[in-house]
């Protein structure tokens, strides 16, 4: 079992399939951290007082010696240590439980106690009205005053249905753990497939807050093969098209304000960090 008593400066980053990620976005940014990172399984919550297996159904696969094994849908909890970061991260990468979520949430944040970690990032993803073609839009907030000024981010003023994400971020708040909900905006109209260019941008903005090296591994060609694949979409279908180039210009004219220079020095710093974790003797 591994000690969460005595992890470096952690932070937890947090993910659940089903209504709070569209085009597996969010799970999709969670899946590259731990597979770049290497992380270790710390434990999985026992799904059956918070699934109905009827809805998330049990898989049946072949191991690696070739027997049949039987794998439950559940939510895992993995620790990341990132070399040359001075800090352990906590992924969580779950599926939004059908029942018993005050329950389900406390069984989290017990985890998240233990590791006495500094700040909770919840990640989601929404359909939205958004152009393949311009950067995927992202959001950060937090009901947490503190952080809220520290990090530059927007305030939580949501009002409405929330998903799983939402009751874990509002209960690490009682905890007196601050958190973050970063969210991506997906384009609805080409969203029943993977999106590993809004993956790839939550990532970004998790790499901003948390200012943590990520490596973006095949992300970059992933996302590129999913927009080559949504202007053929577009290329194929004249109404498609059409609409594409509203958003378009409803995009370009709303963005026009944020193109500053302290937001082009910020990206460019962030470009110039990575380079150069990536070629230090350049």
């Amino acid at each position: 079992m591994v000690d969460l008593a005595n992890l470096r400066d952690p932070v937890v980053i947090a993910a659940f399939e089903g209504w709070n990620d569209a085009a597996e976005a969010a799970t999709g940014a969670v899946d590259h951290l731990i597979d770049e990172w290497e992380a270790e399984l710390v434990t999985a919550i026992d799904p059956e007082d918070y699934y109905d297996f009827q809805v998330n159904r049990p898989q049946v696969g072949l191991d690696d010696d070739g027997g049949r094994q039987l794998s439950w849908p559940t939510t895992r909890v993995y620790l990341a240590r990132p070399a040359d970061t001075g800090r352990d991260v906590l992924l969580i990468r779950g599926i939004e439980p059908n029942m018993r979520w005050r329950a389900f949430s406390k069984e989290l944040l017990k985890i998240v106690d233990d590791s006495n970690a500094q700040v909770v990032v919840v990640l989601g993803a929404l359909l939205a009205d958004a152009p393949h073609t311009r950067p995927i839009p992202v959001s950060a907030t937090s009901s947490d005053d503190e952080l809220t000024a520290s990090w530059s981010l927007e305030p939580s003023t949501y009002e409405g249905p929330t998903g799983i994400t939402g009751v874990f971020a509002d209960l690490c708040t009682t905890l007196g753990v601050p958190s973050v909900s970063i969210w991506s905006a997906i384009p609805h109209y080409i969203a029943g497939t993977p999106c590993p260019k809004a993956s790839l941008a939550l990532l970004g903005k998790v790499e901003e807050l948390l200012d943590l090296a990520i490596p973006e591994g095949e992300l970059p060609e992933l996302a590129r093969a999913w927009q080559r694949g949504a202007d053929e979409l577009s290329e194929e279908d004249p109404e498609v098209a059409e609409y594409v180039h509203s958003l378009e210009e409803q995009r370009d004219t709303a963005d026009l304000p944020e193109a500053t220079g302290e937001a082009i020095a910020a990206e460019f710093e962030r470009y110039l960090k990575r380079r150069n974790k990536n070629h230090p003797s350049d």
